[in-house]
């Protein structure tokens, strides 16, 4: 016969049994404590190439050609986990997103990257060279992690006020699998922190700081803003980037230098962005020329704020007569 002992034993073992099923089945499945998602066995190496396509016929209201000319920023890319943001649509800016978007200053971005990485938030932080025009390419190539697969990366629009294209977070993991490519087009942002409208304004800084926010062919909704085109549905993609995995050989332990690009790019053709002529309001009428009663005219004037492009709608007539009025006429003393 068993022991009282020995069945109290075997039953609360039936029980843990019991509770521990119960447990998984309400948990669901279990996720790695990587804070990514990602159960690749091994790292990846990846090539990542930014792709800048700013040009006159995309982009011809204000093309910045002197002073300086249209160009991209260095390249700042941070591969991290979930537990770090480099930025976020829809959130105000940090310092260092601030400083890099307005004067394309690195310093703070990457302080604030080299903190996380000492809470193992932040795996690796890259950089490319600035490009000099507003098309051309720069690359890099990047190890990803398991433990933080997930891509963020920034380029400053240059000039602007603070303005910049970027990616938030892509994981390249999808499960225990890295993936082959990712092609993404890229558009502007307004990091909130200056109030500028045009790629040349003065710094007018914006109080309060406003979120991060994506620029559209009509936001800001206002015609002096460089990136305003009410014609259009949505903005040409202004810039683009493509990170394709590369084969790991087993003694190749230096990383590719920078403007290193793979064979494949191809330029990339848009269609052009027609733009319409913008002219004045009309000025005043002038006084009367010639006796009122006997075909005198006056004349009234505008000027044109914004030449036409790419077939864009012509200027109308720019100056306008009419018969006088009496009261609008020159007496002879």
């Amino acid at each position: 016969m068993m022991s009282s002992e020995h069945l109290t034993c075997s039953w609360l073992q039936q029980l843990l049994v019991v509770l521990l099923k119960l447990c998984l089945t309400f948990a669901g499945p279990l996720r790695p404590l990587n804070g990514t998602d990602c159960t690749a066995k091994g790292p990846a190496s990846y090539i990542l190439v930014f792709t800048g396509h700013w040009s006159p016929q995309a982009f011809p209201k204000q093309y910045p050609l002197f002073r300086p000319p249209a160009q991209w920023s260095k390249l700042i890319a941070v591969s991290h986990n979930r537990h770090f943001r480099l930025w976020e649509d829809g959130a105000p800016a940090s310092a260092g997103v601030q400083s890099f978007a307005e004067v394309g200053v690195t310093v703070e971005l990457m302080k604030a990257a080299k903190e996380a990485r000492k809470r193992r938030a932040v795996g690796a932080m890259h950089r490319t060279a600035g490009i000099p025009n507003g098309i051309g390419h720069s690359s890099t190539e990047l190890l990803m992690q398991p433990r933080g697969s997930l891509l963020s990366l920034m380029v400053k629009i240059i000039p602007s006020p603070d303005w910049f294209v970027g990616v938030d977070s892509i994981n390249l993991c999808e499960g225990s699998q890295w993936k082959q490519e990712v092609n993404i087009d890229l558009h502007p942002y307004d990091a909130g922190t200056d109030s500028g409208f045009t790629f040349s304004s003065p710094n007018y800084p914006t109080i309060p700081q406003e979120n991060i926010t994506k620029i559209t062919s009509e936001m800001p909704n206002h015609p002096a803003n460089s990136f305003y085109y009410p014609r259009l549905k949505e903005l040409p993609p202004i810039a683009s980037i493509r990170i394709s995995q590369q084969s790991r050989s087993s003694d190749r332990q230096v990383l590719m230098s920078n403007h290193i690009l793979p064979n494949s790019i191809n330029p990339r053709h848009f269609s052009v962005t027609p733009l319409d002529c913008e002219v004045s309001f009309w000025s005043s009428w002038g006084l009367c020329l010639g006796p009122c009663s006997r075909g005198g005219v006056r004349h009234r004037t505008r000027y044109i704020l914004l030449r036409p492009a790419n077939a864009g709608v012509p200027c109308p007539e720019l100056e306008e007569q009419s018969e006088c009025v009496a009261h609008s006429c020159m007496r002879l003393q």
